[in-house]
């Protein structure tokens, strides 16, 4: 059995970088274009197995060449790929990433085959026997039926829903999550405009908001920290959020649990801004470092 779990999209990017983002009818230079395995819940299966973490992975590819490549990048990290289903009937998602000299991202996508899975397609003992199960955007009645699993087993859940929140109902996930993760506007489509007062589906839980360059909050049942964050050269800011979140996570289930005390949290706030910062300043979405480099980043900081 693995230690974490990731749930949700699996894509392959392709990333072009470009002189600006073009206005409508406009036109942008492509300066270099790379190819690469990207979707959130890989990305923070990645990020886990590279702080030393057993993670493996549950979503969905073609079985088409591209759906080859993201399944050998994978292994390759050292994540457990025996739960990512194969679909016949549909090719690999691909989005396209266009990145200006900025570092901000537009992202273009197929549908492909990264919604697949599907309740039925859960191996429950699988998410059961982890410690930890990390929910990424994905089919609603999915996210609900790994979500109460885990809780069931006594597994703790985390859940970064993703920018597709306000077009979904992931209210009962939401309810069977310990730890919330939101941008901004995510935010804003579950708590009131001031970023302080949690809808019913966030009462009582750990919520964690990413701010981009101006840092993050984490918001506890008993008290709020805030982190401003880093000064980075950004390069892409591809991948920036599921570093963050593998960060906060790593250095909660290193220390025991996501069910931790409010310094836990504001020190895994803390670690979480310098893995953003440091994947915003390499190209690609795979870019969360070590715990030693996140370390060693810190200690030049102070």
């Amino acid at each position: 059995m693995v230690e974490i779990v990731t749930a949700g999209h699996v894509n392959w990017d392709v990333t072009l970088r470009v002189d600006a983002l073009p206005m409508p009818d406009g036109e942008a230079r492509i300066d270099s274009q790379c190819r690469s395995g990207g979707g959130s819940a890989a990305n923070v299966a990645v990020a886990l197995a590279g702080m030393e973490f057993d993670a493996g992975l549950v979503g969905s590819v073609g079985t088409d060449e591209t759906g080859e490549f993201v399944r050998r990048e994978l292994r390759a990290a050292g994540v457990d790929c025996s739960h990512l289903l194969g679909v016949e009937d549909r090719e690999t998602t691909t989005k396209y990433l266009i990145v200006d000299d900025d570092g901000e991202v537009m992202v273009l996508g197929n549908e492909g085959a990264n919604e697949a899975v599907g309740p039925d397609d859960v191996d429950l003992q699988f998410v059961a026997g982890a410690d930890h199960l990390h929910l990424t955007s994905q089919r609603p009645d999915t996210a609900a039926t790994l979500a109460r699993t885990a809780t069931d087993a006594g597994v703790s859940v985390s859940f970064d829903p993703g920018r597709r929140l306000a077009e979904r109902d992931f209210g009962e996930a939401l309810a069977y999550s310990d730890v919330v993760f939101l941008n901004d506007r995510e935010a804003r489509a579950l708590l009131d405009s001031d970023l302080e007062h949690p809808s019913s589906e966030l009462h009582g839980r750990v919520v964690v908001i990413k701010h981009g360059e101006d840092g993050a909050q984490v918001d506890t049942p008993s008290a709020s920290f805030d982190h401003p964050g880093f000064d980075a050269e950004v390069v892409d800011t591809t991948g920036a959020g599921d570093a963050f979140a593998a960060g906060f996570l790593a250095v909660l289930l290193r220390d025991g649990g996501v069910l931790a005390s409010d310094a836990d949290y504001e020190r895994a706030l803390e670690f979480a801004n310098a893995c953003g910062a440091l994947a915003a300043m390499e190209e690609g979405a795979r870019t969360a470092p070590s715990f030693e480099a996140v370390e060693a980043f810190l200690d030049g900081q102070f």
